[in-house]
């Protein structure tokens, strides 16, 4: 369907896709784009944090105007709720370190989306927010991707 976009910025562009994001567009990118790591991994961890500082900025925005929409207001409610109490223990103790640790642990339903919801949810700066988030991408991004690469050593793929 995109195959006149050349390779990056597909790359780049299915890293802002939420829990998708560069966690799993880097082995994607590695095991069946045959990308190196080391030139994948700038151009998914980019495209992973360019929608952080506008969510963080706009969506009490946006949430203001959904809501008007019953639709939209209990698809928030949902998933307002859901995502507050998978987080609640953790954010109201530990804030910041908390979503770090949110947004680094590679699992589905964590990552820079959904602490970036946290975030708003919690009402934590904006600054501190947008930093935690980054580190935890990148700390995600280079865990999947020592996990592709050594995975891919044990099983006897080569990556050229």
């Amino acid at each position: 369907m995109f195959d006149f976009l050349p390779e990056w910025v597909k790359i780049f562009f299915m890293s802002m896709i939420p829990w998708l994001e560069s966690r799993y567009v880097i082995p994607y990118a590695v095991l069946f784009m045959r990308w190196k790591w080391w030139m994948v991994f700038p151009v998914a961890v980019a495209g992973n944090m360019v929608p952080v500082p506008f969510v963080l900025i706009f969506l009490g925005e946006a949430e203001r105007f959904l809501s008007k929409f019953r639709f939209w207001r209990d698809v928030m409610d949902k998933v307002f709720f859901y995502t507050r109490r998978r987080a609640d223990r953790r954010i109201k103790r530990y804030k910041h370190l908390g979503l770090l640790f949110f947004v680094a642990v590679p699992l589905p339903f964590t990552g820079a989306w959904t602490g970036t919801l946290v975030a708003y949810l919690f009402d934590l700066k904006l600054t501190k927010s947008l930093i935690t988030i980054s580190i935890g991408v990148l700390i995600a991004a280079l865990t999947m991707t020592i996990v592709t690469l050594t995975l891919g050593n044990i099983f006897g793929l080569t990556f050229t």
